[in-house]
C-alpha cells in the first residue's frame, strides 16, 4: 500500500488525512491542537502520529501540507480603477487563498503608501491597465514603492506592455518582485491562473518562513500551499468530478469562507458583462462570522439580516460572548450544543447570502446559484456535530428564501467530515486521479 499524508495546519487545529494512493482510499485521519505558541511541528507531528497509527506513514511516505496558521496569507492589492483592475485583483487574491487586508486604487501618494504599510501585508499584488491600455498608473505606483524602499514581496500582474520595464524598476530598487500575466488583459476578461500561481510561489518562498511558526526550516519545506488555496483546488476538482455547479461553506472559528464553482455563461460576454471580469470559480471570506473569535459578529449580522429578533439576539449574545472569550470552549450540555448549531446556521446563511448577492465578490449581478447541485459543509462545528445537527445547518442555507438571493433548486447537502477537500487539493497536482477518487467516495452523493 502506497500512502500519502495530507495535513492542514490551521490557526487552532491541525487536521491530517492519510490516503492510499493505489486505491484512492482514505485510510486514516486525526486532529490535534495547532501549537502556534511553541512550534507548529509539535502539533503536526502529533496529528500525523495519531492518523497513521496502525496504517504506517513513516519512512519515505510523502507529506503534503497546507497552512493558514499565524493568520494565513495577508494580501494587499494596488490597482488602477476601484471598479476595474483593483476589483479584479481583489478577486484573484481571494481565489489564491489570501486574506485581502487592503485595496488601493489610482496613483499612490505618500499617505497611500503609509496606509499600505499599516495594513501589514505579506504580499502586494500590483495590477493596473489592460494589455495595451493605461501604463502610467502602474509605472507610477511601482516607482512609488521603489522610492519608499518597499521590501514586502510584490506580485506584478498588470499591463503586459510595460511588465518587463516595471519589473526591472522594482528589482533594481531591491523590491522582491515576481512577474505574472495580466489579471485583466482586456475589459471583462479575468485571467487569474498566472497571478494565483505567482502568489502561491511567493507564499511558499517568502511568507511561511517569515511567520516564525517553527524554529527550523522543516515546516517551511513541508508546506505546499495556503489552506484556502488548497481547498479551492479541491473544490475545483470536485466540481469537475460532479460535472455541475457547487457551493462549499466552511464555518471556522474566526471566519466563514464560501467557495462556488459555476458553469460559464455565454451571456456574461454581452452588454451586461462585468467590467472586472467574471470569476466562475470564486471564494469569499467573511471576517466577522465565526464560531469563536467572531461569534458576536454572527449575532450582529443575523440581526441586520433580520434572521434574529431582539429576544433571540439577547439569548444568543451570551453564548457568543462565552465562545469569543474562550476559543477553546467545547459545548457539553444540550443547551450549549443547541446554541452552537444556531450560531453555525446563522454564520453559514449570512455568508452564503453575501456571496450570492455579490457584495462579497464585487459582482453587480451577484452569483447565480440556482443550478448548484451539491452543497458541501466544512469546519469543525459540522465535522463534530451529530448528523442531524449538521444537516440542520446546511438546510438553513438551502431554505433561505427570504435572503435576497435565489436558492439552489435541487441541491444535495453533505459534510466534509474527513478533511478530504484540502487533501484532494494537495494531491491534485501530482495525483489527480487519486484526488478525484477520494472526493468521489466521500463527498459525491448519488
Amino acid at each position: 500500500m502506497s500512502l500519502a499524508v495530507c495535513a492542514d495546519v490551521g490557526s487552532t487545529w491541525t487536521k491530517v488525512a492519510v490516503v492510499d494512493l493505489d486505491g484512492g482510499l482514505l485510510v486514516g485521519s486525526a486532529a490535534a491542537p495547532t501549537t502556534v505558541g511553541t512550534d507548529v511541528l509539535h502539533g503536526l507531528d502529533a496529528a500525523v502520529a495519531a492518523a497513521t497509527a496502525g496504517v504506517g506513514g513513516g519512512g519515505d511516505v510523502p507529506w503534503y501540507v497546507c497552512s493558514s496558521a499565524g493568520g494565513g496569507l495577508r494580501l494587499a492589492v494596488v490597482g488602477y480603477e476601484p471598479l476595474v483592475t483593483a476589483q479584479a485583483g481583489r478577486r484573484v487574491g481571494l481565489s489564491a487563498g489570501a486574506h485581502v487586508v487592503h485595496v488601493a486604487a489610482g496613483r499612490l501618494g505618500g499617505a497611500d503608501v503609509s496606509a499600505l504599510r499599516a495594513a501589514r501585508p505579506d504580499v502586494v499584488l500590483l495590477v493596473g491597465g489592460t494589455d495595451g491600455g493605461d501604463a502610467d498608473t502602474l509605472t507610477h505606483n511601482a516607482t512609488r514603492l521603489a522610492r519608499a524602499r518597499w521590501r514586502v514581496p510584490v506580485v506584478l500582474a498588470g499591463n503586459a506592455d510595460v511588465r518587463d520595464g516595471v519589473r526591472a524598476l522594482l528589482a533594481g530598487a531591491g523590491v522582491p518582485v515576481t512577474a505574472a500575466e495580466n489579471v485583466l488583459p482586456r475589459i471583462g476578461v479575468l485571467a487569474p491562473s498566472s497571478a494565483r500561481a505567482a502568489i502561491r510561489e511567493v507564499f511558499l518562498r517568502h511568507v511561511i518562513g517569515g511567520k516564525r511558526l517553527s524554529r527550523g526550516p522543516r515546516f517551511a519545506r513541508l508546506v505546499r500551499a495556503a489552506t484556502p488555496d488548497a481547498v479551492l483546488t479541491g473544490v475545483e476538482v470536485l466540481a469537475d468530478t460532479v460535472g455541475g455547479d457547487l457551493v462549499v461553506v466552511d464555518v471556522g472559528g474566526a471566519t466563514t469562507d464560501v467557495y462556488s464553482v459555476l458553469t460559464p455563461d455565454e451571456r456574461a460576454d454581452g452588454p451586461a458583462r462585468e467590467v472586472a471580469g467574471s470569476l466562475w470559480r470564486a471564494r469569499t471570506v467573511e471576517g466577522d462570522l465565526g464560531m469563536r473569535w467572531s461569534a458576536p459578529g454572527v449575532v450582529r449580522a443575523a440581526v441586520e439580516e433580520r434572521l434574529l429578533d431582539g429576544v433571540g439576539a439577547e439569548e444568543l449574545s451570551a453564548a457568543a460572548a462565552v465562545r469569543a472569550a474562550d476559543p477553546g470552549f467545547l459545548p457539553s450540555t444540550g443547551a450549549q450544543r443547541a446554541a452552537e448549531g444556531r450560531i453555525a446556521a446563522l454564520a453559514a446563511t449570512v455568508a452564503v447570502r453575501r456571496h450570492a448577492r455579490g457584495a462579497a465578490t464585487g459582482e453587480r449581478a451577484g452569483r447565480d446559484l440556482r443550478d448548484v447541485r451539491l452543497l458541501v459543509g466544512s469546519g469543525g462545528v459540522l465535522r463534530h456535530a451529530a448528523a442531524g445537527e449538521a444537516a440542520g445547518v446546511l438546510a438553513a442555507v438551502l431554505t433561505d428564501h427570504a435572503g435576497g438571493w435565489a436558492v439552489p433548486r435541487a441541491a444535495r447537502a453533505v459534510v466534509d467530515g474527513a478533511y478530504v477537500l484540502a487533501a484532494a487539493g494537495l494531491l491534485a497536482g501530482e495525483h489527480p486521479q487519486v484526488a478525484r477518487a477520494v472526493l468521489g467516495r466521500h463527498l459525491i452523493v448519488d
